[in-house]
C-alpha cells in the first residue's frame, strides 16, 4: 500500500520518472508548489495510478469481468480523472491517452461508434466531456459535430412535469442523482465552448431540482432517487423519494455542482443558489464521514450498522468535491481537513499494489440503481447487497479526480479573494470556432489549443485565485479588481487586422495600478509577432525597453539554441532552477530603477522594477503557454515550463498590495 503523500526534493524532480511500457513514454511528475517556504509536494499516488491504469487499460479501453467496455459512463469518468491528472502535472501521456480513447469511436464525419442516442439515458451523455477536452485542444471539426450530435440528443431527452430530465426512457418520470454528473457538467463545457448561454438557464434548473425535491430533513443529504409520479414501489407515496440515501449518488451530485461551476458564468442569477446548496450539502457530507476511519459509507446515514461496509468512489468523489470548492473559493477553508482526513484514508483502505508494482484501487461498487428487473428497491439491504470489486473505472476515475485536487491543497488558501486579470484588448486576435463562431484566441486562460494560456491559468488557480479577462482599454477601475496584470505580445496587423494599440490614457492608468501596489506582468515576442513602438511607452515608463529584434531562432528542433537556464532565485521571483525554452525572442535595455535579473550572451531577456508599492516583471517571450508546458507536443520533458509558470504563479500571489 502506497503512502498518501510523498515529498521529495526539488532537484529530483527532473530525474524521477515512472516508466510505463504500454503506453510507450516516460512520465514526469511535474511540481506542485506548496507551503509558502517553497517547499514542492507530488502526490505520488496518484500519479503512479495514473500511469498503472494507462497500462492496463491502453487507449481507454475498460475490462472488467471478462467483458471489454463500449461507449459508457464508466470510461467516461475514467477519462474524467485521466484528464485532470494532465491538467495538474502537464504529463502530456495522459492527453494522448485520452485522445487516443475517444478517437477509437469518433469518426471522421463525427458520428460515434456505440454511442445510443435512441434510448435517451443520460449516462450516455458522460463520454461527452472527454469528447470536448479534445475538441477544445485540438479544434478538429470532427469532434465539434460528435460533442453536437450528443447535445442535440438532449433536446429530445423525455421530461418531468417539472421539467427534469427522466434518467432513462425505461425510468419515466424518475430524476436519479447519477444523471446529475452524467449530463450537466457536459451541458456546461458545451454552452460555454459553443456560446450557447442560454442553456445555463436549464442547467442549473436540473441540478436545483434534485436539491429542492431529494433532499432528506433528517439528514440534510439527498436521496438517490425522486419519481414525480409517485407510482413507483420504491418512491415514497407523499414525496416519491426513494427510501435511503447511497454514498456514490450523492458523490455524482456533488462533483457535478463543482465542475458546473467551472463553466456557469460569474453573473449567473443562479450562481449563488448552486454555490449555496454546495455549501449546505458540504455540511452534511463531511457530518457523516466515519468518525473512525475517515471514509463514507455505502449507505451514508447508518454507519457501522451491521452489513454497511465504506465505499471507495464515494470517499473518493467527496474528497474531490470538497477539496476542489474549498481550493475555488466555494466552500470555506474548515472544510479542506475533511478531505485530507478522506484521502489518507482511501489510500490505507482501497489502495493496493499488485504483484507487477501497478497500483489497484479496491472497494468500489459495481452498481447501484432503483427499479429495473430484477427489481432493486432502494433499501438498505439492497445496497449494502451489491457487491465491490477491485479496479471499477468509475472508481479509479474518481480517485484520479481526487488526487489531482489533493495534490493542490498545500497553497489553495494562499490566493483566496485575489484577482489574476490577463489583457484581451492590446492583444485582440480572433479566430472562428467549428460552429462557425468568432471566438478570442491567444494567450487566454480559455484557450486550450498550443496558442493559449490555460496552463499558465491552472498555475495561478493552484493557489485558489480567480482568473479574469479584461476585454476592454484598461482603466483604474478595471484594475483595481485585480492584483495581478498580464499584457501579453500586443497585436501587429499581420496578427489582427484591427489592433489596438497602447495609448497615452491606458498606460497612466496601468502606472497609478503598479505605483498602488499591483504586479503587472509583461510577455513581449519577437520583432514579427509583436507592437514594440506604442508599447515601449508603456514599459519604458518602468525602465524597460523592448528591442525589436529577432533572436534565438531554431533550426530542425535544435533545442539549445532556444535554451536559457533560469538559476534558483532570480529576481526573488524564481525559488528553483528552470530550463526554459525561449524560441524566437526580442531583448531588454534596462534603465533607471529596471534590473536586468537573466542575461544571455549580453543580451536581458528578464527584467524587474519595483515601481512605488508594486512591480513590473518582463520578459522577452511568452514561453510558458501551452506549446511549451502542456508536454503534448515534441519539447524534450526537461524543459520544466509549467514547474516555471507554478513558481512565477507563487511569487505574483505572495507579492503584497
Amino acid at each position: 500500500m502506497l503512502v498518501a503523500f510523498e515529498f521529495f526534493p526539488r532537484e529530483s524532480l527532473f530525474t524521477m520518472k515512472l516508466w510505463s511500457a504500454a503506453v510507450g513514454c516516460v512520465v514526469v511528475l511535474s511540481a506542485i508548489s506548496a507551503h509558502a517556504d517553497g517547499a514542492l509536494k507530488v502526490d505520488g499516488a496518484s500519479a503512479q495510478m495514473a500511469v498503472s491504469i494507462m497500462k492496463q487499460w491502453p487507449r481507454g479501453v475498460v475490462t472488467t469481468d471478462g467483458k471489454t467496455s463500449d461507449w459508457t459512463y464508466e470510461e467516461g469518468v475514467l477519462l474524467d480523472g485521466i484528464v485532470a491528472q494532465w491538467h495538474a502535472t502537464a504529463n502530456g501521456d495522459e492527453f494522448r491517452y485520452v485522445k487516443d480513447a475517444v478517437d477509437k469511436y469518433v469518426g471522421d464525419d463525427g458520428s460515434i461508434k456505440g454511442y445510443r442516442p435512441k434510448i435517451h439515458s443520460l449516462d450516455e451523455i458522460a463520454m461527452g466531456r472527454a469528447l470536448l477536452l479534445v475538441y477544445r485542444v485540438t479544434q478538429q471539426p470532427k469532434y465539434y459535430k460528435a460533442a453536437r450530435y450528443i447535445h442535440d440528443q438532449l433536446a429530445d431527452q423525455p421530461r418531468t412535469a417539472s421539467g427534469g430530465y427522466w434518467h432513462k426512457d425505461v425510468y419515466p418520470n424518475q430524476m436519479w442523482l447519477d444523471g446529475a454528473y452524467m449530463a450537466e457538467p457536459f451541458r456546461a463545457a458545451y454552452a460555454y465552448t459553443f456560446h450557447e448561454p442560454d442553456d445555463f438557464d436549464d442547467i442549473t434548473k436540473q441540478l436545483l431540482l434534485m436539491y429542492g425535491h431529494m433532499k432528506d430533513p433528517k439528514t440534510g443529504l439527498l436521496k438517490h432517487g425522486w419519481d414525480e409520479s409517485k407510482t413507483m414501489p420504491w418512491a415514497d407515496k407523499n414525496t416519491g423519494l426513494s427510501p435511503e440515501v447511497w454514498g456514490r449518488a450523492m458523490g455524482w451530485y456533488m462533483m457535478a455542482m463543482v465542475d458546473v461551476l467551472d463553466w456557469l458564468p460569474a453573473d449567473h442569477p443562479q450562481r449563488p443558489a448552486l454555490i449555496a446548496a454546495l455549501k449546505d450539502l458540504s455540511q452534511s457530507v463531511v457530518k457523516y464521514q466515519d468518525k473512525t476511519t475517515g471514509l463514507w459509507w455505502q449507505v451514508m446515514a447508518y454507519g457501522p450498522r451491521k452489513g454497511n461496509y465504506p465505499e471507495a468512489s464515494a470517499s473518493c468523489m467527496f474528497v474531490y468535491a470538497i477539496a476542489k470548492g474549498v481550493r475555488k473559493g466555494y466552500l470555506p477553508q474548515s472544510l479542506e481537513p475533511s478531505a485530507t482526513r478522506g484521502w489518507k484514508a482511501i489510500q490505507r483502505a482501497f489502495v493496493k499494489t499488485a504483484p507487477n508494482g501497478d497500483l489497484e484501487l479496491d472497494g468500489t461498487v459495481k452498481v447501484g440503481g432503483l427499479g429495473g428487473k430484477p427489481y432493486r428497491s432502494g433499501t438498505f439491504d439492497y445496497y449494502v447487497g451489491e457487491k465491490t470489486r477491485v479496479n471499477d473505472a468509475k472508481g479509479i476515475g474518481a480517485y484520479l479526480l481526487a488526487g489531482s485536487e489533493m495534490g493542490q491543497v498545500a497553497t489553495e488558501a494562499l490566493g483566496q479573494g485575489k484577482t489574476v486579470m490577463v489583457d484581451a484588448w492590446f492583444n485582440s486576435q480572433t479566430r472562428k470556432n467549428a460552429a462557425g463562431q468568432t471566438e478570442l484566441f491567444h494567450y487566454k486562460w480559455d484557450d486550450d489549443t498550443n496558442s493559449g494560456f490555460s496552463f499558465v491559468g491552472r498555475a495561478f488557480e493552484r493557489y485558489g485565485v480567480k482568473l479574469a479577462t479584461l476585454k476592454t482599454a484598461p482603466t483604474v477601475a478595471d484594475l483595481k479588481r485585480a492584483q495581478v496584470y498580464f499584457l501579453v505580445s500586443p497585436d501587429i496587423p499581420a496578427k489582427n487586422p484591427n489592433p489596438h494599440y497602447m495609448d497615452k490614457a491606458s498606460g497612466d492608468a496601468i502606472e497609478a495600478w503598479v505605483k498602488a501596489g499591483g504586479v503587472l506582468i509583461i510577455l513581449q515576442n519577437d520583432k514579427n509577432n509583436s507592437e514594440f513602438e506604442h508599447f515601449n511607452s508603456l514599459s519604458e515608463r518602468f525602465g524597460i525597453h523592448f528591442n525589436a529584434v529577432l533572436r534565438n531562432t531554431v533550426d530542425n528542433n535544435n533545442w539549445p539554441q532556444a535554451t536559457a537556464m533560469i538559476p534558483a532565485g532570480t529576481g526573488g521571483i524564481f525559488t528553483y532552477p528552470h530550463k526554459a525554452y525561449l524560441k524566437e525572442i526580442s531583448t531588454i535595455t534596462v534603465s533607471g530603477p529596471a534590473k536586468a535579473i537573466l542575461k544571455d550572451k549580453g543580451d536581458v531577456l528578464m527584467a524587474k522594477t519595483k515601481f512605488g508599492k508594486g512591480t513590473v516583471f518582463a520578459v522577452v517571450d511568452p514561453w510558458i503557454y501551452n506549446e511549451y508546458v502542456d508536454r503534448r507536443n515534441t519539447l524534450p520533458l526537461d524543459f520544466d515550463g509549467f514547474d516555471a509558470a507554478i513558481d512565477l504563479a507563487g511569487w505574483a500571489i505572495r507579492q503584497p498590495k
